[in-house]
């Protein structure tokens, strides 16, 4: 929706706020504050507040379709400071613990607020990069990366012109009160047993994806919040995972965003672009040195460490993206794979009775040796982008059967959005961020026991697809029915407030058509009685959609059940009206 507030009357909104803090009740931000005059506001209370003051109207995040993005630029734009929640959290009980360790009365712990917050904007100003990614210190959890940040800062104390040259007051670096305010912090993380935290490690925290979404906007990158919930959802059901669609769609972006997001250091992601070359095993798994059996060679992209660093640390999610993985043969390079997926078995690496050395060990230094066999841990996810050209090749329904496709689209809205504000990603704004929540997405990815739920209807419309599938010879066996109610549950578990028809025009969508392909003849019957089931009854398909020359809104329309599978089974439809064949890859 548009907004059009001058800054007083956003000013004037903040002071009924001020004047009424009644209002405030139930409408707490859970992720941000506005701060104005030093005070903590809801961002989009005094938006709402302006609005009742102009329109009559109250509003909330769900007139923003839920996304923070257009308000908190709004916000910003008007000279508005919107701070994480966690950092002033951190600082907060910083503060606490300073208190606590000096005598009433001291200035110490006031000196120290004082210059971390003034190291903070130095620092975001003439050393980003040593931030990692935060905004704040308050946001860096590490022990670790407080500790070299430390003695970052204490050898900058040291310059005459280093990063504190002609900043004021001159006393905080000249007097070392920064790396002093630096280590206080340091021994809060380390000593604050009631978070929980060990030296080295993140503070764990429970798995919130709205925090991802809200970093993914932070950072530039444009995804809707839906398309954000089925990548997670489709990760914590099956951790392989195909990402298909229109080439600079970003389909690897929300893959790296996301690794980058939730691990705590670059060694548990790894893009690895797929070679055309492929034709074994040998460039994701290595293979024993012909000339020396007493060698394995590991490949130099890194997959082969990732897994095995995988298997050591599973208390940590690992990536393994494979960009393009269909611009060779997926069955040749990908078998083991597939078999080790479903079997539980192990990759067999080599015969030995003993585990051999690397050679290249210049290239990987914390693992030396590689065992003769290795399995697939279950906090690694596999995560494989598909374009359709004349360069690449299908998958066959063998793949696609064992993993969730999300199909990635630009429409009108998108580009519009997009080409209002173009910017450039700032992926350092996601790096790191979600650590904490690492050690809960695991435990998420590995339930099994779902709260009961009436899913009288989704099966209804499993066994209606089912039996027009057949037809086809794209029916679904027992475990795709098992990973779409998987499925199903995660999305429960990740969105409470997602209705049951979108749940299952995310399962239809990612688990049912994505097999279906063929030509003119066998396709368009069964792409039209499809398209029935995706709509109210009594509506007329073929009149209202299937030869609909106009533009449709699916998901504005109320005849239409599941619009994201509509569309796409709309879209096939005319494809193979005008080409004679048809499938669910589209270039």
């Amino acid at each position: 929706m548009d907004i059009s507030f001058t800054k007083e009357e956003l000013v004037s909104a903040i002071t009924i706020i001020d004047n009424n803090p009644e209002l405030i009740s139930g409408r707490h931000s859970s992720t941000y504050d506005l701060i104005y005059n030093g005070k903590k506001y809801p961002p989009i209370l005094i938006l709402s507040t302006a609005n009742e003051l102009k329109n009559g109207n109250k509003l909330k995040l769900e007139d923003f379709g839920n996304n923070t993005k257009i308000p908190f630029k709004f916000l910003k734009d008007n000279g508005f400071e919107i701070t994480s929640k966690k950092s002033s959290e951190m600082k907060e009980q910083f503060s606490d613990f300073l208190k606590r360790r000096n005598k009433e009365g001291s200035q110490k712990a006031s000196s120290y607020l004082r210059a971390l917050e003034l190291l903070d904007h130095i620092l975001n100003v003439k050393a980003i990069s040593k931030l990692e990614g935060f905004d704040s210190i308050y946001d860096i959890k590490s022990s670790k990366k407080i500790e070299q940040l430390y003695k970052f800062v204490l050898n900058e104390q040291n310059k005459d012109f280093g990063i504190f040259q002609n900043e004021t007051p001159t006393s905080y670096w000249k007097n070392k009160f920064y790396s002093a305010a630096l280590k206080s912090y340091l021994d809060f993380l380390n000593n604050n047993s009631k978070d929980n935290e060990t030296k080295g490690h993140y503070i764990t925290k429970l798995f919130k994806p709205s925090e991802f979404i809200d970093n993914c906007f932070i950072s530039g990158l444009n995804y809707s919040n839906q398309l954000i919930t089925r990548y997670i959802a489709s990760l914590a059901t099956k951790p392989f995972v195909l990402l298909s669609g229109l080439s600079g769609s970003g389909k690897t972006k929300l893959s790296q965003a996301f690794a980058q997001w939730i691990s705590e250091d670059s060694s548990q992601y790894c893009i690895v672009p797929v070679g055309a070359d492929w034709t074994n095993r040998e460039p994701l798994l290595g293979y024993v040195n012909a000339l020396d059996n007493s060698e394995y060679i590991k490949p130099e992209n890194g997959a082969l460490q990732l897994i095995l660093e995988a298997n050591t640390n599973k208390h940590k999610p690992y990536f393994l993206i494979l960009d393009e993985m269909n611009l060779s043969h997926v069955e040749r390079y990908f078998a083991d794979f597939l078999s080790v997926m479903e079997s539980k078995d192990q990759f067999k690496l080599h015969s030995s009775e003993q585990s051999l050395n690397i050679k290249n060990k210049d290239l990987f230094t914390n693992m030396v040796e590689v065992p003769s066999s290795i399995g697939w841990p279950k906090n690694l996810f596999i995560i494989g982008t598909v374009n359709i050209d004349e360069t690449t090749y299908m998958f066959s329904p063998k793949v696609l059967d064992r993993a969730n496709v999300i199909e990635f689209r630009v429409n009108k809205e998108d580009i519009e959005a997009f080409l209002e504000s173009p910017k450039e990603i700032d992926f350092t704004k996601l790096n790191y961020k979600g650590a904490s929540m690492g050690e809960d997405f695991l435990r998420i990815a590995s339930n099994k026991d779902f709260p009961e739920i009436d899913t009288k209807k989704l099966n209804e419309k499993l066994v209606e697809f089912f039996e027009e599938l057949k037809k086809t010879g794209a029916e679904f066996g027992y475990r795709s029915a098992t990973e779409i109610h998987r499925l199903y549950n995660q999305l429960s578990t990740l969105d409470s407030s997602m209705s049951e028809n979108d749940k299952t025009d995310i399962a239809i969508m990612q688990k049912l058509l994505p097999k279906l392909h063929g030509s003119r003849r066998k396709l368009c019957p069964i792409l039209e009685v499809l398209a029935t089931f995706c709509v109210t009854e009594n509506t007329n398909v073929s009149k209202s959609f299937l030869n609909n020359k106009e533009t449709v809104i699916y998901k504005e329309n109320n005849s239409v059940l599941y619009p994201l599978s509509l569309e796409k089974i709309i879209r096939m439809y005319k494809g193979a009206i005008d080409n004679g064949f048809a499938s669910y890859a589209e270039a």
